[in-house]
């Protein structure tokens, strides 16, 4: 099977993607101001013009890659004065489908996109005139319907984990799909590792116990509360997470619920609320934010699109003792202004924001994506 190459082309910071209003609006004012933060803890911007901003990975020489999914464009990311602003976006690749999945290993970027894994060889280096991509694999589970889009990260074991979403809402899946699966560096040997998992779009290993700790998706259209989206731990391969068949723990699904029960099953380790669309995790590790926060989640709360009531635009902390979550609370909220009444897609609409991954920076600040402000937000703690 033949595939097209991706259009490979540079931008400066001011024409990162097609007339740039998103820039415009932002920049006539404070687009940081109607968030919430606790006490110490600041929000700017890092970056604007980073078109569908999602999944971000830091490179050795402080590049700053980011994937997208509706844009279909990869973007680096400079701050080259070190001020924690940046210097200048540049556009790598466009023209790719749902290139959401990025991983660095040994100076290569590694990009899952809805049916390729690809490789740009010692990216930070060829910026300004990108290498073409080794093509790993062209068959990567790619349902032609529902989340098609992929999350990847190097485990402990050199291994390159991917999550594949559910091809529907809720369904029986084939083979390899509803799951995180693995495979070497050089997409060989691609095994599942976890399965019962609708959508994953985050997963990150406890800095301690070396543990999968993944967020997932909740399947829809069963009211506005139920079922919520999970905070799962997989300790080894092997284990199923309920999809189809049982949603956050303990609530079996009226169409397949009886095909398997609730009890065989892996409950979640925190149940996060109905249609908040959890989706970037990080723990964190570093000496920035309160000595609370060492190995707590963060986690990226995108937000609801369904619900009467929205849920989630917000970034949420999961402090841990163990593989127990011990409390959840905010960490930035306000990206969707006012009360919030105004539901369904309406909600999305009104955000100032939608965040979507979260990436620790060298000096402990942390890193938030955000697809809909086009940005990238820095938060980071001074009393």
């Amino acid at each position: 099977m033949k595939f097209a190459q991706p259009t490979l082309v540079l931008a400066l910071f001011a024409g990162a993607f097609g007339g740039g209003a998103s820039v415009s609006t932002h920049q006539a004012a404070d687009p940081l101001a109607p968030l919430r933060l606790p006490p110490g803890f600041h929000a700017e911007v890092f970056a604007e013009g980073v078109e569908n901003a999602r999944t971000m990975v830091r490179g050795a020489e402080g590049t700053i890659f980011v994937g997208s999914r509706t844009a279909g464009k990869l973007h680096a990311v400079v701050d080259a004065d070190g001020d924690h602003r940046a210097d200048r976006v540049v556009l790598l690749a466009s023209d790719l489908d749902q290139p959401n999945g990025l991983a660095l290993r040994d100076g290569a970027l590694y990009v899952a996109t809805a049916s390729r894994l690809l490789r740009y060889d010692d990216i930070e280096r060829h910026l300004d005139a990108p290498p073409m991509p080794v093509i790993l694999r062209d068959d990567l589970p790619n349902p032609d319907r529902g989340h098609t889009w992929k999350f990847i990260d190097f485990g402990p074991d050199d291994m390159l984990y991917m999550s594949v979403g559910a091809p529907c809402n809720v369904c029986l899946s084939p083979p390899m799909v509803s799951a995180i699966v693995r495979m070497r560096p050089d997409g060989s040997g691609m095994e599942p590792f976890a399965e019962g998992v609708r959508n994953s779009v985050g997963f990150d290993w406890h800095p301690v116990t070396g543990e999968l700790w993944f967020t997932d998706n909740g399947r829809d259209l069963l009211g506005d509360d139920v079922p919520g989206d999970e905070l799962n731990v997989a300790p080894r391969a092997g284990l199923h997470f309920g999809f189809p068949f049982c949603h956050q723990g303990d609530v079996a699904d009226p169409e397949f619920g009886a095909q398997r029960a609730c009890a065989t099953t892996e409950p979640p380790a925190r149940t996060l609320g109905a249609h908040v669309a959890a989706l970037g995790i990080t723990f964190y590790t570093g000496s920035m934010f309160p000595a609370r926060f060492r190995n707590a989640a963060i986690i990226a709360e995108h937000g609801s699109w369904n619900r009467s009531t929205p849920s989630g635009y917000r970034v949420m902390v999961a402090y841990t003792d163990g593989r127990r979550v011990t409390s959840y609370e905010p960490l930035v909220d306000g990206f969707l202004p006012g009360s919030g009444a105004r539901g369904g897609r309406g909600a999305a609409a009104a955000a100032i924001g939608r965040p979507v991954d979260v990436l620790q920076m060298p000096d402990g600040a942390i890193l938030i994506s955000d697809d809909a402000g086009h940005r990238i937000i820095r938060v980071h703690y001074r009393q």
